[in-house]
């Protein structure tokens, strides 16, 4: 029943196009091959794919429309009894008791004649767990919790619309994409209001701005329910409900339908990494035992993130997380995944190591059954959504995370590329600008294996969480609260405007296929993200966005969004991010510069704190004419306007261009000739 074609190991492309592998011929060939085998015998077990990955459809709330009632199911093995109470019953937790079937599935069927349920109507199950434990709490399977504004307590909600959510129009093609261009975004934290942004709030505000800067894809985080909001979405409870804060599951939908209108996918941080320890929320000791959905034991425990870890060895665990995968896809249409903490998933040390020696990716502490599931989600999001896209969280650097399964690899398309955003903070915090090396710079950001793609990003929302700086606020720290008027005059602000903007160029040009950015962080969002707590006295003031500096014609602000505008439109334009590496032309240590090709365009930064130079030469790849087309110096982009962008340059007799190159300066050329 495997969907896929086993080729001889040695013909497989991950071994074929790196020779460092040869002697691990043997562990690639047994996780083809024991994928093989788990898929096969899982679609057995299940009955096929639906029985595999709809889960969702018969556990939870389902209306009978035959019997005219709803039919509740959960599974929990170890459970003694389970009964259910809420607004319908006046909280009455004897009254309606589940009956327990095969394979520890518990249900009930409530009539509609008897029973007047409505979307809204609040809801728990009581479960008389196998460790004599009774405990009120969500189901596993619910599709909406609501917390409690007073006592901040969570339950589960009944969500029956009456009708509906109206896909019509919704006609967005996922496989016309192209390279993505990725908005990482927070609905919450999305407005500048002091408090919780909604769905529609972010429909309404946000998509313009980001389809005005020409980004065709946006990451939504935090849409899985969790108790805590500063957790930033990564302890989830309710795996099956997208967050209530922000409104209701068909506020989602019309966000998402409204982003496909205007030619904007929606990628999905999907967190099946870890989940809560919360019990009252979410899925800890939820038939009384430790085992139900985690490993048993200290093995069940993420130390470092104080959370549970899943038991991808269990089939009906694997049964309810591939059921999520599809649940999202289907229900509510989005276009992609960006899996969260591959790296803690592949390993049982959860990474806490150095990735020195390639035997440490095949010989030790390799968490085999994570590896399989994260191949059958891909395999399920692929199966479900043709031209899905799936980003792995990984910092390893896993040899064939983001190749095919069927070539040897994992089955992730895109892979994050994790050492740059870590980078480029370590070079602004510990080395001076005069002491930048950049083939070190040139290494770091190129440094991928070759043929898997990667998304590059300079920072994002790990980079910008209270405790550490966005790229623009260790440039410019306090500076930017006095000196960001467009009349002010400071160094310190030039050399951060500038900066910033050879950044992000160097980082999308050599750093990967596809590009990242974290909301805010195109127009320098000058302050940290720090989620109401008890140690700020739980205030908003560093969750939300400032979007009013961007939009004050008075401030500098407005030329970091300009520039980024423009980079993205350049890179879209000439399609760089879809083509092979950049290639070196000439790398000037003593100047600080480096020149590069991609897909045919010349880019060149200048690194240097004062080096402008005259008539400064170089041999482009092909003799002509060439122009510029984007100059990081431009007034519009809060530069000082030291080149003329209307000049054409043309090669000389050895086939070299001669330019005025800039300090601090960003340049791409293009032959026109």
């Amino acid at each position: 029943m495997a969907s896929l074609e086993l080729k001889p190991t040695r013909e497989l492309k991950l071994l074929k196009e790196d020779p460092w592998l040869a002697p691990y011929e043997h562990d690639i060939a047994y996780r083809l091959k024991n994928y093989y085998n788990v898929e096969s015998a899982l679609l057995s077990y299940f009955n096929g794919w639906d029985g595999l990955t709809l889960a969702h459809q018969y556990f939870g709330v389902h209306y009978d429309k035959s019997l005219q009632g709803w039919w509740i199911r959960e599974w929990a093995p170890g459970a003694k009894s389970i009964h259910l109470a809420g607004d319908f019953n006046e909280w009455n937790f004897t009254s309606h008791p589940f009956t327990k079937k095969e394979k520890g599935v518990w249900e009930i069927f409530l009539d509609a004649k008897t029973h007047q349920l409505k979307t809204g109507s609040r809801y728990k199950i009581r479960v008389h767990g196998a460790d004599d434990s009774i405990i009120d709490r969500l189901p596993a399977y619910t599709t909406y919790a609501l917390q409690d504004d007073r006592t901040k307590i969570f339950d589960a909600a009944f969500w029956l619309p009456e009708e509906p959510f109206d896909w019509s129009g919704d006609d967005f093609d996922i496989t016309t994409l192209g390279t993505p261009y990725i908005y990482e975004c927070h609905v919450g934290m999305a407005q500048e209001k002091e408090g919780v942004g909604t769905y529609q709030e972010f429909a309404d505000n946000i998509l313009p701005r980001i389809k005005a800067l020409g980004y065709n894809a946006i990451q939504l985080m935090a849409i899985q329910e969790h108790p805590y909001y500063g957790s930033f979405g990564y302890h989830v409870s309710n795996f099956f409900a997208p967050s209530s804060r922000f409104g209701t599951p068909h506020d989602l939908k019309s966000l998402i339908k409204k982003a496909h209108s205007m030619g904007i996918a929606v990628i999905m941080d999907i967190v099946h990494s870890h989940a809560v320890k919360n019990v009252v929320e979410g899925l800890n000791r939820f038939d009384g035992t430790d085992y139900q959905y985690f490993h048993a034991g200290e093995r069940g425990n993420h130390s470092g993130w104080d959370s549970k870890l899943f038991n991808y060895g269990k089939w009906e665990v694997i049964q309810f997380l591939l059921s999520n995968v599809r649940y999202w896809i289907e229900e509510f249409h989005f276009d992609g995944f960006r899996f969260d903490g591959v790296t803690s998933m592949m390993y049982t040390h959860h990474g806490f190591t150095a990735f020195d020696h390639y035997d440490k990716y095949f010989k030790y502490d390799i968490d085999t059954e994570a590896i399989t599931y994260l191949q059958l989600a891909n395999t399920v999001a692929h199966k479900y959504k043709p031209g899905c896209i799936t980003i792995a969280e990984d910092v390893s650097g896993m040899p064939g995370l983001g190749l095919p399964i069927s070539e040897g690899g994992i089955g992730f398309d895109y892979r994050l590329a994790m050492g740059i955003p870590d980078y480029w903070i370590k070079l602004l915090k510990h080395v001076r600008d005069e002491d930048w090396n950049i083939y070190e710079i040139w290494h770091t950001l190129s440094n991928r294996r070759w043929n898997e793609k990667h998304i590059a990003y300079a920072e994002s929302h790990d980079q910008a969480l209270v405790g550490d700086k966005t790229i623009a606020f260790w440039l410019m720290d306090k500076e930017m609260y006095w000196y960001m008027r467009e009349s002010d005059q400071n160094i310190i602000i030039d050399r951060g405007i500038a900066l910033h903007k050879i950044i992000r160029l160097l980082t999308a040009t050599l750093g990967g296929e596809g590009y990242l950015n974290f909301m805010g962080n195109e127009f320098g969002h000058p302050e940290w993200i720090d989620f109401p707590r008890e140690g700020n006295g739980w205030s908003y003031k560093y969750a939300r966005r400032q979007w009013s500096l961007v939009d004050n014609p008075n401030l500098k602000y407005k030329y970091l969004n300009a520039w980024d505008k423009a980079m993205i439109d350049v890179l879209k334009k000439n399609n760089v991010l879809s083509s092979w590496h950049a290639r070196e032309i000439n790398m000037d240590e003593y100047n600080k510069t480096i020149i590069a090709e991609r897909n045919n365009l010349i880019f060149i930064f200048n690194l240097h704190p004062t080096h402008s130079i005259f008539d400064y030469q170089f041999t482009p790849p092909q003799p002509g004419k060439y122009k510029i087309i984007l100059n990081s110096d431009h007034a519009d982009f809060g530069g000082f306007h030291r080149i003329d962008d209307t000049m054409t340059y043309q090669t000389d007799e050895q086939g070299k261009l001669h330019l005025y190159i800039t300090n601090r300066t960003a340049l791409v050329l293009k032959k026109i000739r």
